[in-house]
């Protein structure tokens, strides 16, 4: 249980007030004992080995939010990052760590780590003036999109046709990049079949997949009916994860094994506990491309009718494990 009273082994941090219910709910259920952690209320003594604020918790999970920002806790991306390198330097084990964070709001270094892999992923240009997007995207196939680098259920993707689309957003000022003002001017990819896999993984080992089939325009791979409302407004969700509450159809689906390996050895490169991977097969060549990693993964809404068991079992199983471990 999260009381202040009770020591706890297990410190929950965490920054969306909805997301994380499910989890908190199946640690009471097991009756096991954490601490609560907010990021509005995450300061910290660099030279304090035991925070208070930790309960005597020597296990931190981190589930703060790359889009954070959205809901006015911009500043605390930064110090989350500070905060998590502290609690590391102090020995504390912290699932999802300070690297895991630092690819977490950062896709264009998660692009990085799939160059140095040799895995795939859509042609893409990495920008931090506006007027560099139309020159960036030079030699990309059209439509691309513009995403801000620091993500979040596909807010701020924006989706341009032809070169003359983006020359024109981008003398209006109508072109945005987002927290950290890095971009990406990234090829668009039509998804075969109309849909996208997303992976899940828990302890760095494959926990299921599932396949959301797309409806309407889409950005960043991601349903449109999902991430925005039809004239563009982003919507508060957790975006693919939400896909059964907004109707759109949602299946079980058992990735390749060499798929499956990839996307294993891709979150243990950038040191991802507890996250997720989406890919998607390019309808015009048949070449398949990872597209978004996800360490603040929320798992897919009505999960025992759509995956036939409860995955926050799993999580929960699994934090068990690191609280005794540790």
């Amino acid at each position: 249980m999260s009381d202040p009273s009770v020591a706890a082994r297990l410190a929950v941090y965490y920054e969306h007030p909805r997301w994380f219910e499910r989890m908190f709910a199946e640690l009471d259920r097991q009756s096991i004992a954490y601490r609560k952690l907010h990021v509005e209320h995450a300061r910290f003594d660099p030279a304090d080995r035991a925070p208070a604020a930790l309960g005597g918790a020597r296990v931190v999970f981190n589930r703060m939010s790359p889009s954070a920002y959205h809901r006015g806790h911009g500043s605390a991306i930064v110090h989350t990052l500070a905060l998590l390198g502290a609690l590391e330097q102090s020995d504390h084990r912290v699932l999802n760590g300070e690297r895991a964070f630092r690819h977490e709001i950062s896709k264009a270094l998660q692009l990085s780590v799939l160059a140095r892999l040799g895995l795939p992923a859509p042609a893409t240009r990495v920008i931090h003036r506006i007027d560099d997007a139309p020159a960036a995207s030079e030699g990309l196939r059209f439509p691309i999109v513009i995403k801000p680098n620091v993500g979040g259920s596909g807010v701020g993707v924006v989706r341009f046709d032809s070169l003359d689309q983006l020359r024109a957003a981008a003398a209006a000022g109508r072109l945005t990049l987002g927290f950290d003002h890095v971009g990406l001017v990234q090829e668009f990819i039509p998804a075969r079949g109309g849909h996208i896999v997303r992976i899940e993984c828990v302890g760095g080992r494959y926990l299921y997949g599932i396949k959301v089939h797309l409806t309407g325009q889409t950005f960043d791979l991601c349903p449109a009916d999902i991430c925005r409302t039809s004239d563009g407004q982003p919507l508060d969700t957790a975006c693919v994860v939400d896909a059964p509450k907004q109707g759109l159809k949602v299946e079980s689906f058992t990735a390749p094994p060499h798929v499956i390996r990839a996307v294993e050895r891709m979150l243990s490169a950038m040191g991802i506990d507890v996250g997720g991977v989406e890919y998607v097969v390019d309808d015009r060549d048949g070449q398949m491309y990872f597209y978004d990693v996800n360490a603040l993964s929320n798992f897919v809404a009505d999960a025992p009718n759509v995956i036939g068991f409860d995955p926050f079992v799993h999580l929960v199983n699994y934090l068990r494990a690191e609280v005794n471990r540790g």
